[in-house]
Parts: structure tokens; sequence; C-alpha cells
């Protein structure tokens, strides 16, 4: 799939839609077909749950902090972070990551074919800041710590195998993982204000326990080539890996990392950008960037973890923001997709699909009462593009 993007010297009309706009290379900003909607039309009144979405789309609450989840004895953790689904058989796994200093780690939710909670437990404990991290193709939850000389860890969805750190992958501020079957890397998001974008080879593909970081190095500018060197010391001290490598690229706050079709989409909450490498050319440039649309009416503020559905289109969580999830389509229109009302002390965390692709799993970090044991985990299910 070629995915267009909104680029800095593209001309911005004065017309551009709160809640919705395209931009194309050399094309004006403009409302989509529906004005203040994207591809599935306008938000809709906020549900039960508080929730605002589409028509013909629907919520229900998974877990809350602190409480049981389902008819299960396991208590969900606090401020759920990063997650991601996992094909269980007829059913499916959520596991979701918990952003919590020493004690963070990771739990796991699982369901029967038909959506019923069967099971929930912990497969990663006593961990520190647990936020994002990113799937496996051989089906294992990489969890990230999200402080200084953060390690990666690499977990059983099913909770059978016990989980294992990943030294090799680099001790930094971790924040997302993302794997790339075709070149077999991982690509490795740093949430630090000059971080860095990284990826791991491993010395075979399918085993992080030994193999090569690598920093992306590039100009200043907002697009152009890229290539790779190796970080010399990945354990990070005393020099941070992201001062080790002479014209390694600064991005300002990595967040949310996506692979799929020789490209990688990451977001930077510090200049709320979401950017695209296009594997194939060894180019990377701007996929969104709010800074372009006029008048403060940017659909999409406070970008964080992203996802993709098999369509195409990419789903990026607001941290703050309007506490939304907004949708990127390949024909980049940009809009919200939903958004949770009433908790604007939280933030919007954990996109993923399940299998089928006719769920989303997301949470809300700190609920409605902007504390990290009040966190709340959904489902949206609907009729998505697939």
């Amino acid at each position: 799939m070629e995915r267009r993007t909104f680029l800095r010297g593209a001309v911005i009309g004065s017309s551009a839609a709160a809640f919705g706009g395209t931009l194309m290379h050399g094309a004006a900003y403009a409302a989509p077909a529906q004005p203040g909607a994207g591809p599935y039309g306008a938000l809709g009144a906020a549900d039960a749950n508080g929730i605002q979405l589409p028509a013909g789309f629907s919520s229900r609450v998974i877990a809350r902090s602190g409480q049981n989840v389902g008819s299960t004895t396991y208590k969900w953790h606090s401020a759920p972070d990063g997650g991601a689904c996992f094909a269980d058989g007829t059913g499916w796994i959520y596991v979701s990551n918990s952003e919590i200093s020493s004690t963070g780690g990771a739990s796991a939710v699982k369901f029967d074919s038909s959506g019923s909670i069967t099971s929930a437990y912990r497969i990663l404990s006593n961990t520190n800041r647990n936020c994002a991290g990113g799937a496996t193709p051989w089906n294992t939850w990489l969890s990230c710590e999200e402080v200084s000389l953060g390690y990666v860890y690499e977990t059983d969805p099913w909770g059978v195998n016990a989980a294992v750190r990943r030294s090799a992958m680099g001790r930094f501020n971790h924040e997302a993982a993302a794997a790339d079957p075709v070149r077999k890397v991982i690509y490795l998001t740093e949430d630090d204000s000059s971080g860095c974008f990284y990826r791991f080879v491993p010395t075979t593909w399918g085993n992080l326990s030994t193999g090569t970081l690598q920093v992306l190095k590039a100009g200043t500018a907002t697009s152009g080539s890229f290539t790779w060197a190796n970080v010399p010391d990945p354990d990070g001290s005393p020099t941070a890996t992201r001062s080790q490598v002479s014209g390694a690229k600064k991005f300002n706050g990595g967040e949310g990392c996506h692979y799929a079709n020789d490209t990688v989409w990451f977001t930077t909450k510090g200049d709320n950008r979401v950017w695209q490498l296009n594997l194939a050319s060894n180019t990377y440039e701007l996929a969104y960037d709010d800074s372009l649309v006029p008048g403060g009416a940017a659909p999409l503020t406070g970008v964080d973890n992203v996802t993709g559905s098999s369509y195409g289109d990419l789903y990026v969580a607001e941290d703050g923001g309007s506490m939304e999830i907004c949708v990127i389509t390949p024909d980049d229109v940009v809009a919200p997709f939903l958004r949770i009302t009433g908790q604007s002390s939280s933030e919007v965390t954990g996109p993923a699909f399940s299998p089928a692709g006719n769920r989303l799993y997301f949470s809300s970090q700190r609920g409605t009462s902007g504390s990290s044991s009040a966190g709340i985990t959904y489902e949206v299910t609907g009729p998505f593009r697939t």
C-alpha cells in the first residue's frame, strides 16, 4: 500500500474542519465528504460508557483497575497502557501493560469465540513503568520499560513461560516496538525529548537473546534518506545510547510504533507528529504534523500509541488532546474514530484489534478520577473496514 503524506511544502487552505481533513502532495487541506467526519461518519452522542462512536458501533467495559475481570477472581492492574491481541484457537487474548513504577508488568484477558471473557492473569511482574511494546510474529509480547536504562521484556501471552529480559535490545527510555518479518528486525522508539529511533537485528530471527542494536542516522530535515549505524554500547552506561553515534537523528519524544507493508510509522509527542519510514527506499517523511493545520483546528493532538487495521488505516490514540482515537486513512483523511468523555485527566492507551479485525481494545489509563488506580479497559465492536 502506498500512503501519501502530510508535507510541509503543501498548500493549506483556510477551510479546515476541526474533526477531519485531507492533505496530499501539493494539495489543499479540505474537509472530507461529510464535514466533521471520517470514513465512518460523524461521532454520535456519548453512550452509557461515556464514549462517542460513529453509527453502528458499540462499546463495553472489559476491566477496571483493582476490580475482578469479568467473572474471574483476577484483579486488573493499575495504569493500563500499551497492548496487543493474539489469536488463541477460535478465541483471542488481549495483553496490556501497567505503567506503574517498580511493580508495573503486564496482564492478559482471554476471550472465547463469542467474545466472552474466560480468564485473566498476570504475565509479567515487578518491572518498572511498562508503557508500550509490541507483538512478535512468534506470538510473544515485548513489554518496554519507560525509564532511564529501561529494559525490554519478552513475555508469553498465555502466561505459561516465564518472562525473559532481553538486555541485547538496549537500555534506554523504551516506549514501543514493532516487528518487521521481511528485514527480520525489531524497531524501537525512545521516549525522550532528544531520543532516537532504533532497530534490533537478532542474530537469529525468532530469538532475541543476542543481536545488534542500531540507530537511525539522517539529517535534520523532516524528510530525506536514512541509514543505520551500530550502537557501540547498547548497555547505555556511562554514555546514553542516543549519544553514542554521530549523526543519529533526534526525535522529540518517541511513542507508538507500527509496521506494515515495507513501512513503519511512529509518533513523537513533543511535536505532535506521525513519522513514516519507507523501508524499500530508505527514506523518511512526515505522515502527519498538526502544525500544518490552520487555526488550531488539528483533528489529532497528543499523539501516542498507534496500531493499524488490515484495511490499511492507522489508529492513533491521544495522550490528552480530546481523549480520542483518530484514524488516518490510506488517502490521508484524518478524523476522530471515537472520543472518551468526562475523563480529561486521563490518556487513551493500548489500541489493538482482535485477530478478525472486528473488535478494537483500548484503555483510559486513569479513568474518570485521573488516578492510576482508576484505569478502564474497553472493547468497541462494529463494521470496521477490513
